[in-house]
């Protein structure tokens, strides 16, 4: 299996968290990825090669051109403004009754483009994000071209992110990209297989109305948990897309006797939609001991996980 990597991912480095009165070192941090690439090197886990270039009409498949334009010039954009804050980030959001103006200052357009404050953005973050970008995209290519997997370690990740907003770390959505680009190589169905702790809200929205993917997703309760604002199992998709979206939210403590259940279910629903390509979105942040999170999934059951899913 190809396993596919760049150390452009810590060029994103520097975030910052706020918390409470105090700012704190973002856990979105180099360290994620790397301790995981350690750990595949040690493993023997497979091929290690770099991602290819891609054009940027494979980025406009999925997202708005404007918010393209935002991510790439925001960094500059920040620093002309004369602002010496180690990160761009938004301190206004378009809240209720208020219009997604074009507005002209990076102050408005960050509140504009962003539907939090924990996806901050530093000098090297767009090369960051948009070689995440062609990991996923090699990926997918890969499998397309006769690769039965193939794994693409992204970071920044993607999830979170929708059409035209990033939040929770995720800036371009390489999950929806990954999709998107199997569906345009002749793919006719795919499907996502989310099993990050959090809801993948941005993977949602963006194939809410359609029926030639299938998402489903297991959670962390977001009556409990970020992103709070969807991943209810009352959202089923809308129009053509209704029936194929499906969220299996989960409570605090979950361990794998429970979390098998629902994993079962999920591949029922998966094998009855019969994909010709299969999407996992992986966080390994439902693990025991996370000290953010609040599941027990073990070393072993990830063991089980992965044989599961296969």
């Amino acid at each position: 299996m190809f396993i596919v990597y760049s150390d452009d991912h810590n060029l994103h480095d520097g975030l910052l968290d706020p918390r409470g009165d105090k700012w704190s070192a973002s856990s979105e941090c180099p360290a994620r990825a790397n301790n995981i690439l350690s750990t595949m090197r040690e493993q023997g886990f497979g091929e290690l090669i770099n991602p290819r270039p891609f054009d940027e009409d494979k980025l406009t498949a999925i997202h708005d051109r404007k918010y393209l334009e935002f991510l790439q010039t925001v960094w500059q954009e920040w620093v002309d403004a004369g602002d010496d804050g180690a990160n761009a980030r938004p301190d206004t959001f378009v809240g209720a009754g208020m219009r997604r103006a074009d507005t002209q200052t990076i102050y408005g357009k960050l509140g504009r483009y962003s539907f939090d404050a924990t996806s901050p953005f530093v000098a090297g973050s767009w090369q960051a994000i948009r070689t995440s970008a062609n990991i996923a995209l090699t990926g997918a290519e890969l499998v397309s071209g006769g690769e039965q997997r193939a794994f693409a370690l992204c970071r920044p990740p993607g999830h979170h992110a929708t059409i035209d907003y990033c939040g929770g770390y995720c800036y371009l959505n390489n999950t929806a990209l990954a999709v998107q680009s199997l569906l345009d190589a002749g793919a006719r169905k795919v499907a996502v297989l989310d099993v990050d702790y959090h809801h993948g809200n941005g993977t949602q929205s963006i194939f809410y109305e359609r029926n030639d993917v299938l998402t489903i997703s297991l959670h962390a309760d977001p009556r409990l948990e970020y992103p709070y604002f969807l991943g209810y199992e009352d959202e089923p998709g809308e129009g053509v897309g209704h029936g194929f979206n499906i969220n299996y939210p989960l409570p605090f403590g979950t361990d794998w006797e429970q979390y098998k259940v629902a994993l079962a279910e999920a591949l029922s629903r998966l094998s009855g939609f019969a994909p010709d390509a299969l999407v996992v979105a992986l966080g390994v942040d439902t693990c025991a001991g996370e000290p953010t999170t609040h599941f027990g999934i073990t070393t072993a059951d990830f063991l089980q996980m992965g044989k599961t899913i296969a």
